[in-house]
């Protein structure tokens, strides 16, 4: 069951609701603006706000969907951990678009919110914080992802290893973006 439900987040996680909203309602892929990445920040930047709310709501729950079915199946949280850590592993390196996708942020914050809300609370808080003082989304993301580690190793230790690497699989995605914020290049809303 672990295995077939840790695919499933997979292959939903593949799912790019960037694109697909996009198609939707008739609007432009949104690899071919902006950024370039399918994701609800480009969205907003280029789409608009409907739009990219449409995207972060899907991108969350693509994360929420299979860790609320492992916590139904009766497994433990570290165990939810890894299934969510799919997802997100789906989004970034989605099966459906050559294994190029989105940098994680809403579908891991879907997975915190499944494994442990109160930390979800607190990184989601803390990156709309970011975003108002710095108008960087990326900014955000780097700051946020990171802050609920520490509650996490003392509040659930045993899913500290899927959650930290998928805190590493997120750094690793706005590689970057640091590199833009280094040399002062990088885009704010």
């Amino acid at each position: 069951m672990f295995w077939l439900l840790a695919v499933f987040a997979y292959l939903l996680g593949s799912l790019p609701f960037a694109i697909l909203i996009s198609r939707l309602a008739g609007g432009p892929d949104p690899r071919t603006f902006g950024s370039g990445n399918p994701g609800a920040s480009n969205m907003l930047r280029g789409a608009g706000k409907r739009l990219a709310i449409l995207t972060l709501l899907g991108d969350l729950t693509k994360g929420l969907i299979p860790v609320v079915l492992a916590n139904l199946a009766g497994f433990k949280a570290e165990q939810q951990a890894w299934i969510g850590l799919a997802a997100v592993i789906g989004h970034m390196y989605p099966l459906y678009f050559h294994f190029r996708g989105g940098k994680g942020v809403a579908t891991a914050a879907g997975v915190l919110l499944g494994v442990y809300p109160g930390a979800a609370l607190i990184s989601i808080s803390s990156w709309l914080l970011v975003l108002l003082l710095t108008r960087t989304s990326s900014v955000a993301a780097l700051i946020a992802t990171p802050l609920c580690l520490p509650l996490m190793a003392w509040q659930l230790p045993k899913a500290l290893m899927p959650l930290a690497i998928l805190t590493a699989l997120i750094l690793w995605r706005h590689r970057q973006n640091m590199r833009d914020l280094w040399a002062g290049k990088e885009r704010r809303f």
